[in-house]
């Protein structure tokens, strides 16, 4: 077992197993979008469209979206490499999607790449 310092719970230094994400990487895509007044219910079917079409890609997680209160929309999208992310991209209807979003729905978009660096998780035992 590769071991690896972790920092409990009191801030102090101990021995513990490999953290997750340095054995099991990810790489998690951040988009952040604004729509165009109007765009809600063409944006929405295909959205829909691209969900169902993104759990198709080997090596993908998960995903989920936010509207924040001043609309900014912001989905989160984990894949296992960076192939399946590459897999996904390249997507011939997921590319249509995306030049479809900048000439019609999206007022701005942003997206970030990024792989994750270390990973903590907490649940409650009490499920009440």
């Amino acid at each position: 077992m590769n071991m690896h310092l972790n920092y409990n719970v009191a801030g102090r230094i101990q021995a513990g197993p490999k953290p997750l994400c340095e054995s099991h990487p990810m790489i998690v895509t951040i988009f952040r979008s604004r729509l165009n007044e109007g765009q809600n219910d063409d944006y929405f079917t295909m959205a829909k469209q691209m969900s169902s079409l993104a759990r198709e890609v080997p090596g993908y997680i998960s995903h989920k979206s936010f509207v924040a209160d001043d609309g900014e929309r912001v989905t989160l999208v984990e894949f296992e490499t960076e192939e399946a992310l590459q897999t996904w991209r390249v997507d011939r209807q997921h590319a249509e999607a995306k030049r479809q979003g900048i000439a019609t729905f999206f007022s701005h978009y942003r997206y970030q790449i990024c792989t994750l660096l270390r990973t903590r998780e907490w649940s409650s035992t009490n499920t009440a």
